[in-house]
């Protein structure tokens, strides 16, 4: 029997059943990627596996690298063709790592091979692969559509012209595709030179001069608007940890003079300008009713030497050990005090946090709507089968697992789609055990709505994107 087959993770009668008959047939919401808006305007057609598969993927690149294979074949010089084949002579030791598992549901789902990669498979993969790539089954509007995408939400800069999604907008293409508005580069004030070009480029889409900090809060307001405009409803922040060193609208404006005239900010003064700024984009998102997502705890670009070489987002990342806690609690409660909270999911990258952030979630749930505080979905390191499940067990026993709103791909490449699959195995696999066991009742009319909504109807009602 392949590896991938229908009960694929499914270890019992009651998850299989689950899986089949509810959470399978769900479209698929894709709230948070990092998938290129032009490819998605350009209805890219991919020249190879390697474009589709390799191009940008850092998780495959650690892989390789421990795997002893050279950067030349990560993201170097060589062929794509080569890259592919150190990539395939990497698989067979991936065993117990996430990568087969995805590798091997990639395969299947969109080529229908069947076969393990490896070196004595991959030129008949290659070969094959690339056939089918040449096909409009497989450009990246068929893919949505095979894979049922509905919505997804890409991760851009407030300074994207937005070009591409205008584009999208007028072209017909069934899956709806919305921008989320990504500031994280206005807060650097402690790296003034790149800091000052980023603002420039802010003063420059929204037409004005930024010369004080009352400025720069109305281009970033305009901004705001302008993606709301083309069907925006998210946020987006990544950050070591929540800011919350509160300071007055006078510290701010100096912060913002000193950087401005070329002076790096030091470290008080940096996180009093973050959390100055973040307070500012709570209360945006709230006057447009935005859901704000909070990415917490990655330690970025620990390898300096490889950060010059390479650039960032390349495979030098890690988790981080933060304390998060009471400034992401003193955050929230600011913006709660103000009654500008808006619907927050927060996501944690290192599973120590688990428990803190699922019992924090619950502080600000206000019954206004279910799930207010979203505890989100295993990110990053924790996208697989184990971190899954340990977000979920935390959720369950801290708050309501069946007001989750549910898994995204956080990808890159359009080959991640079966990532929402995978999460949904693993979902019933873990509630029918717990059926199997005698833990939850065998009531179809809850689980089976429950499931539904888990995979799909809950991030739809939650999200308010436009029809």
């Amino acid at each position: 029997m392949s590896l991938i087959h229908d009960d694929f993770l499914l270890s019992n009668g009651a998850a299989r059943h689950l899986y089949h008959k509810y959470a399978a047939p769900q479209p698929i919401l894709d709230y948070h990627n990092h998938l290129p808006p032009q490819d998605l305007a350009g209805n890219r057609t991919f020249a190879n596996l390697f474009e589709i598969w390799l191009e940008g993927d850092h998780y495959k690149w650690r892989a390789m690298r421990a795997n002893g294979v050279a950067e030349e074949f990560c993201t170097g010089a060589a062929s794509p063709k080569d890259k592919f084949l150190a990539w395939a002579k990497t698989v067979p030791h991936t065993l117990r790592n996430p990568l087969f598992h995805w590798t091997h549901l990639e395969l299947v789902r969109y080529f229908g091979i069947t076969d393990y990669l490896e070196p004595k498979t991959a030129e008949y993969i290659w070969d094959k692969a690339n056939a089918l790539l040449a096909t409009d089954e497989l450009k990246v509007w068929g893919i949505l559509g095979k894979f049922n995408v509905k919505a997804l939400c890409t991760t851009d800069d407030p300074t994207d012209d937005l070009r591409y999604h205008s584009q999208l907008r007028d072209s017909g293409l069934k899956t709806r595709v919305f921008p989320a508005f990504r500031p994280d580069r206005s807060l650097r004030v402690d790296t003034p030179t790149a800091w000052n070009e980023w603002i420039d480029r802010l003063a420059a889409v929204a037409n004005t001069d930024i010369r004080t900090l009352p400025a720069l809060l109305d281009a970033l307001d305009k901004r705001h608007e302008f993606f709301h405009d083309l069907g925006c409803r998210l946020s987006d922040h990544g950050l070591n940890h929540a800011f919350a060193t509160f300071c007055s609208d006078a510290e701010a404006a100096a912060i913002f003079d000193k950087a401005r005239a070329g002076q790096a900010a030091g470290v008080d003064e940096y996180h009093k300008f973050a959390t100055y700024l973040m307070l500012h984009f709570g209360r945006l998102d709230a006057k447009r009713g935005w859901c704000k997502q909070l990415h917490l705890g990655a330690y970025r670009s620990a390898n300096s030497r490889k950060l010059s070489e390479l650039g960032p987002d390349t495979g030098f990342d890690s988790m981080g050990d933060w304390n998060q806690i009471e400034t992401l609690g003193a955050y929230l409660n600011q913006l709660e005090s103000e009654s500008v909270l808006p619907r927050v999911i927060l996501y944690n990258v290192n599973p120590v946090q688990n428990y803190a952030l699922s019992t924090m979630a619950g502080n600000f749930q206000d019954g206004t709507i279910p799930g207010k505080i979203q505890f989100g979905s295993g990110w990053w390191f924790l996208d697989q089968k184990e971190g899954m499940e340990w977000q979920m067990n935390a959720l369950s026993n801290t708050g309501l697992l069946s007001r989750f709103v549910g898994m995204l791909t956080d990808s890159r490449s359009f080959l991640s789609f079966p990532r929402h699959e995978y999460f949904r195995r693993t979902l019933c696999n873990l509630i029918g055990k717990d059926v199997e066991a005698g833990l939850l009742p065998e009531r179809e009319d809850w689980l089976g709505p429950m499931i539904e909504n888990i995979c799909y109807g809950n991030a739809k009602a939650y999200l308010q994107l436009p029809d």
